[in-house]
């Protein structure tokens, strides 16, 4: 009997034994083959309430006691209806009540067999759903059943533009599909149209989508357009541009029809897979992206994606099947769900067996969270002096949002370092979160810091993406004090014509005193970042530059852009950098990646550490700051070098 899959069985291929056969020959099994055994199949549950209706709904109150939570009144199963076509066509919506802003949303096409609500209950999803605080949306048949994929295609168009952006609840932005019969080839052509959205695909009985529409839509290429009101950004006409059928999707299929072999070929191809199939016990025929695969999409976590296929039959409404199919898309990540060359599939962390704690405390008179990961390697390396990154997320991010997408975990891992993650709070609307009250959240979140863990308190660095850009480099103006070094992405700036920043709405007064500082930002990245340092269009780039270059007594023309270090993959990144006067330590430095839009990518994670790790400073009482800067990131006690008093 198959033991129940684990994340990371899927992801390093546990149990596996080569059986060579390709999954085309393990199609369509009789009706009389046996289930994979469904050891996880217990009880029904207790029966959901009738479903509210969204249609028409007030959006909710604001509800501050809840820190990162979705508003309790929006909790609970609700129905929306659409008109397609001029036929009223319905999908349910369940949200757990502990459910935390842009959380993990699974979709679901559920079985004509049986109604949403039976299906979400004897199946185990809303079980699920509760356990883990994932929202659920599924998707129902229309009065004659299910229709083929094109017939289906407006009706799943406008449920997922629905539940991308509304005012009831908010989503992490990438999904997760999961397919029953029917409702399989409908999800699939939505994917196979919309990759970079889709974190990973479970179709269960699919009959798949035909040769000639895969080909059709696979062939589409991404240009350099950006969303929203992004700077565009000008690829190389050398470039190879990323097509569809390019984008590396993680794909299980379950007892596929005969008509599904085109679809698994394009997944394979799509995954950059091998041809041939290792088996597993509870997979089936597994096909892994091959070692050295250069996709786009896996440039940062290598090659973990694959395509499965299991040719025995699952019941769908089974505690087992779910369980199972939980375990195969709860082992990916992903994020940047528009721009291509930024988009990137990860490995999702699992925040419980990691032993991440998510805490909160009071800040402006209401609870926030806030999120602490202490890896073992910490004591390891630095028995009680870990150093911590202090991490702002960016605007209508959360802290496990960010926790995820931009892979700190990993560098926390491997270099030792105790990492803190902020999360915002209410801001547009209930279900929208920015930061406020920053400093006094930052202060109280360093005592709590230094006297709950074993930290080195000369070694506190900031970093941040977009909005928590802002909050880093605001901090780093008008407080150096409070920090070794900074390094943070896609937002910059510096004092204003009365020598001020603003912070959260408050002015500050800028210090005029130099931090250590390093920014990233992207060719397609807001507007006030376009361009370079050297170009004839002064923003807000020109003014972070020039106050830091300033403080630290160096000159935009020591360099030219000519200097830049090429690195990264595809040499995406352009890195200038201003070195302490008299020292070799980087006072000042600037990465732009050519292949990127506004979203950070985990590419530049690691690299924005290789810039803090160097770096302690002392403030004495009289307020006076003294830096260090260290070749060996002070593995070599011997090394460190003082760089400024």
């Amino acid at each position: 009997m198959p033991s129940p899959l684990g994340r990371r069985a899927v992801l390093r291929g546990a149990a596996i034994t080569s059986v060579g056969a390709a999954a085309a020959g393990a199609l369509a099994p009789s009706s009389s083959a046996a289930h994979v055994a469904d050891v996880r199949d217990r009880g029904t549950g207790r029966p959901l309430e009738s479903p509210r209706p969204l249609d028409g709904r007030p959006a909710p109150d604001y509800d501050y006691s809840r820190p990162n939570r979705l508003p309790q009144e929006m909790t609970g199963y609700w129905s929306k209806t659409f008109d397609v076509g001029g036929t009223s066509r319905s999908a349910k919506v369940y949200i757990p009540a502990e459910t935390p802003n842009r959380a993990y949303w699974i979709v679901l096409g559920a079985p004509e067999d049986m109604t949403a609500s039976a299906f979400l209950t004897r199946s185990g999803w809303r079980e699920h759903a509760d356990r883990a605080g994932e929202g659920l949306v599924v998707l129902e048949p229309g009065a004659a059943g299910w229709g083929g994929p094109d017939a289906e295609a407006a009706y799943l168009d406008a449920v997922l533009a629905f539940h991308q952006s509304n005012p009831y609840y908010s989503i992490f932005g990438e999904h997760y599909l999961v397919g029953y019969e029917g409702a399989a080839p409908a999800l699939e052509r939505w994917a196979a149209v919309n990759p970079l959205r889709v974190i990973a695909q479970v179709y269960l009985a699919s009959t798949g989508l035909s040769e000639r529409f895969l080909r059709e839509v696979g062939s589409f290429e991404y240009d350099g357009t950006t969303d929203g009101s992004y700077t565009p950004v000008e690829l190389p006409e050398d470039l190879d541009r990323i097509r569809r059928d390019e984008v590396v999707l993680p794909t299980w299929y379950i007892a596929p029809q005969r008509e599904a072999g085109a679809s698994i070929d394009y997944w394979r191809v799509a995954n950059d897979a091998s041809q041939g199939g290792r088996r597993d016990g509870v997979l089936g025929s597994v096909y892994r992206q091959r070692p050295g695969s250069d996709r786009w999409t896996t440039s940062s976590s290598g090659p973990i994606s694959l395509v499965a296929v299991q040719p025995r039959p699952m019941k769908a409404a089974s505690r087992g099947t779910t369980g199972r199919i939980v375990d195969f898309l709860g082992a990916y990540t992903r994020y940047e769900n528009f721009f291509a060359y930024g988009n990137q599939l990860m490995e999702r962390p699992d925040l419980n067996k990691m032993g991440v704690e998510v805490r909160t405390m009071m800040v402006g008179g209401h609870p926030r969270e806030y999120l602490v990961y202490v890896p073992s390697s910490a004591k390891r390396q630095w028995g009680k002096m870990a150093p911590v990154v202090f991490v702002w997320p960016g605007n209508t991010q959360t802290d496990r949002l960010f926790f995820d997408s931009a892979q700190w975990w990993r560098v926390a891992d491997e270099h030792g370092c105790v990492v803190v993650v902020i999360c915002e709070t209410y801001a547009a609307s209930a279900i929208s979160v920015s930061h406020r009250d920053s400093d006094e959240f930052y202060r109280k979140l360093r005592d709590v810091v230094l006297r709950r863990y074993d930290v080195d308190p000369t070694r506190f660095y900031s970093t941040g993406q977009s909005a928590g850009s802002g909050v880093t480099q605001t901090l780093a103006i008008a407080k150096p004090e409070y920090f070794a070094a900074v390094a943070s992405t896609s937002f910059a700036g510096g004092p204003d014509g009365q020598g001020r920043v603003t912070l959260d709405g408050t002015p500050y007064q800028a210090s005029g005193e130099p931090i250590p500082n390093y920014l990233i930002y992207g060719a397609g990245d807001l507007s006030f970042l376009a361009g370079t340092l050297w170009d004839d269009t002064q923003n807000r780039l020109d003014a972070w530059a020039d106050y830091h270059l300033g403080v630290n007594g160096r000159s935009l023309d020591e360099i030219a852009e000519a200097d830049a270090v090429r690195s990264g993959w595809k040499n995406r990144f352009r890195t200038w950098t201003w070195t302490t006067p008299d020292t070799e330590a980087p006072a000042v430095k600037v990465s732009l990646n050519e292949y990127r839009s506004h979203n950070n990518t985990p590419e530049e994670t690691p690299m924005l550490w290789d810039f803090l790790e160097h770096y302690r400073h002392e403030v004495a009482e009289d307020g006076t700051v003294t830096r260090w800067w260290s070749p060996s990131g002070f593995r070599n006690p011997a090394d460190e070098v003082q760089i400024t008093s």
